[in-house]
């Protein structure tokens, strides 16, 4: 199956509209939070956090996420059972960001990837617009 057949397979499952996906000028696929909730609901991923590291001025932050899922998406589109569990990791920093909330931001960026490699998303290219909108501005 091809990538773009697949990625039509994981926007219906996970009940995705026009509205959650959107293509950035430089090409990348991306979901937004609002698209990212969707998914995490549907799926069931379960995440637990941990603030990994924290500048003493506050402004450089690691998150930890620890995702588990109980389904998975084969190749035809069908919902199998299958336990996962991934460790991935956010991050924020004036370098790549202007939030003024830089614990909140790592913190969606640690959800946005645990959630897109939990279901297949992240391995055919899609991002969660948290990152993107940074990948952009480089």
């Amino acid at each position: 199956m091809k990538n773009k057949d697949m990625l039509v397979k994981l926007y219906k499952n996970y009940n995705l509209t026009p509205e959650d996906i959107f293509k950035s000028p430089l090409g990348f696929t991306t979901i937004t939070r609002s698209g990212i909730d969707k998914i995490q609901a549907v799926a069931k991923i379960d995440i637990a956090y941990s603030l990994e590291k924290v500048s003493d001025d506050n402004k450089y932050v690691v998150i930890k996420a620890i995702g588990n899922i109980n389904s998975k998406i084969d190749s035809d589109g069908d919902i199998l059972k299958e336990n996962k569990i991934i460790e991935t990791y956010g991050e924020s920093s004036p370098q790549n960001t202007r939030n003024q909330y830089p614990i909140a931001m790592a913190e969606k960026r640690a959800m946005s990837r645990c959630v897109l490699k939990l279901t297949g998303f992240y391995e055919l290219g899609v991002y969660g617009e948290d990152e993107v909108n940074e990948i952009e501005k480089k």
